[in-house]
Order: structure tokens, then sequence, then C-alpha cells
């Protein structure tokens, strides 16, 4: 099993990223979230001028918030400076459009994005639609210095659902989760494997990866310290910020004095217009004030990955037994010393 890290794109991500390569980290994956972080392409680019060895993938690239040939062009040029290291993470929009007052993109859409951006990858000349007519698009000068277009970059897909499970299996060379339970990201790697055998693929060439927040707890510490709540607690935030969404969606509404209406209470308290940027403030940097209360032990317990370094070993082996081929811990601003406790956890599993 491969170890990951992730990470929010900021300028100096790529002192974490070097660390981690010397850590023995294989992958850096990093937020695509315009409205939070710095440009994803800008971070990327810093990191892969600084490392030598680790893997650089986009976590993950949401196809709205950038027209296919640009896409394909940042991720060739990424290519060309770091030859045979880009990976392009991808999916239907999580932080990236609700920031924005969005909800997730059809899976159709999706679908044809990747088949442009990765057929221009392949150097090939590709009809592509905008505004309201369909145009061919390619490289002009392919073999220019200007992109990388010999090594081939892997495109993971995150997605989820059936017809979701379907398009990985159809099209993704990986595919992505974010979990904060073993029991579900193995019920949902299971899922991904027969949707793969469905469509006549065999499940183990496909990459598995699930993406997520914790802390190695030091001897005596409480699941619930300070540091735990400062790096696994924004992760269980992030599960109150997507209740909201699918509530807004049309979801049924909470139980009357369950803990979730009462977060729903504090979100309707942000207003009318524009609530969704409140809610998302800190999303999944820190957790804010009046988010706190609703963080607790139990939560940081069973939805994050906060325990000692043993029972966190055997978290990660039973996720390779289930098939993920890699396990990302995403590291907090202010706490990029995590990935040295991080290390030790991983360096006998």
């Amino acid at each position: 099993m491969d170890f990951g890290v992730v990470l929010f794109s900021h300028p100096d991500s790529w002192k974490a990223v070097r660390r981690a390569e010397e850590l023995g980290f294989s992958h850096a994956w990093f937020y695509d979230s315009q409205m939070i972080a710095t440009d994803v392409i800008v971070a990327m680019t810093l990191a892969a001028e600084h490392t030598e060895r680790i893997r650089l993938g986009t976590g993950v690239l949401v196809p709205t918030n950038r027209i296919a040939p640009v896409a394909a062009c940042c991720l060739a040029s990424l290519n060309q400076l770091a030859p045979g290291r880009v990976v392009c993470g991808i999916g239907t929009g999580f932080t990236a459009r609700n920031t924005m007052g969005l909800g997730p993109q059809p899976l159709a859409r999706l679908r044809a994005y990747v088949q442009v951006v990765q057929r221009l990858l392949r150097g090939e000349t590709v009809p592509w639609r905008a505004e309201g007519a369909e145009r061919l698009v390619r490289f002009l000068h392919p073999d220019g210095g200007f992109v990388n277009l010999r090594d081939p970059i892997p495109f993971h897909v995150s997605a989820f659902g059936p017809r979701g499970r379907a398009l990985v299996a159809e099209m993704a060379d990986g595919w992505i989760t974010f979990s904060g339970r073993v029991s579900r990201a193995a019920d949902e790697s299971a899922a991904v494997a027969a949707a793969c055998r469905d469509a006549g693929r065999d499940p183990a060439g496909l990459h598995r990866s699930v993406f997520t927040l914790g802390c190695v707890l030091a001897e005596g510490e409480q699941v619930d310290s300070p540091r735990a709540v400062a790096q696994a607690g924004p992760l269980a935030a992030t599960n109150w910020h997507s209740l909201m969404e699918r509530l807004d969606r049309g979801g049924a509404a909470p139980e009357p004095g369950s803990r979730a209406a009462e977060y729903r209470r504090l979100y309707e308290g942000y207003g009318r217009e524009a609530p969704y940027l409140r809610l998302h403030t800190g999303h999944l940097l820190f957790v804010r004030d009046d988010e706190r209360p609703f963080i607790s032990a139990d939560d940081l317990r069973a939805n994050t990955f906060t325990a000692t370094a043993a029972e966190l070993r055997d978290r990660a082996r039973a996720l390779a037994a289930a098939g993920f081929t890699q396990l990302a811990v995403q590291i907090v601003p202010g706490h990029e010393d995590a990935l040295e406790d991080w290390a030790r956890v991983f360096e006998t599993v």
C-alpha cells in the first residue's frame, strides 16, 4: 500500500511536499478549491520544482471551473516540469462549487469533459463544444517544449453511487473516496470492484485511494485534545457542511431536538443571502468557534482517523485488505509536523 499526503494549495505547500518525499510518501494531492486557497496549479508548479520523485495530483479538479483545453494545458505544462509524476484527480465538485453556491456537476458532463482532456493529452484533434457550437481543438506546438504529451497522465475519478462507480470502471485509471471510517470505505471499495467486474474489467488494475483526516495520538492523549481537534476536527465539521448542502437540495429535515436540527438552526442564522459563504469558512482547514460544540470526542473517534499509532496501523492494513492502493492523510496548516507522526505509523504497515 502507498501513503500520500493531502494539502490545501498554498504558495508554501512545496515545503510539506518536499518533506513528505523525504519521508517516503508516494503522492501529494492538492485541493482545487479556488475560493478557499491558492490556485492548485500554482502550488503544484512550486512543488514540482522542489521535488524529484513524489507524484503530484489534483485532488480534485472540477470541470466547470476550468474549460477542458485549459485543464489539458495545465496538466501538460506540469508534466513538462515533473515528467511522469502528474496525476489528474477529478470529480463533480464539492467545496470548489459549494463555495460559489453551486451543487455537484452532472456525471454526463464529467464524462464528456474527461474524454476531451484525455484525448488532448494524447495529442489528438478533438471536437469540443463551447458557446453553443462545436469546434476542433488541439495542442498546436506539442514538441516545442511548452508541454509534455509523452508521459501519460493517469486520471483518478472521485465518484459515488452506482452511476459514478460505473463511470470509474469505464474510463478511470484510479478512484478516489473520502472517508473517516474503515467499514464505510471498505464497502465503497467492494462496490467499485463490482462495477469493474460488471464492465468486464479486472478491479485489481484500478488504483483505489482513500483521503482522510486524523491525529496520531500520543500516549495518554485524549481523542478530543486541542491538538486532535485541530488536526482531525475539520473533517467532522465538514460532515455538517455536507449535511446542510444536502438539506438545501431537498433532503429530509432533521429530527426535532437532534444535533442536526441544532446545527441547522446555526446555519439558518447565517442569513438568507449566500449562507454558504459562512458555512464553508474554515472548510477542512480549521474548526470555527461556532462549530466547536458540534465536534465531540465520539465524532472524532468514529468519523476520523484519530487513534493511537498501533490502531491506525491496523486501520491501514484493513484498508489494504479491502483493496485500497493508497491511504492519503490531509495535513492542516500549522500542523505540518504531523507528517513525522504519520510516517512513523506507516513505516511498519
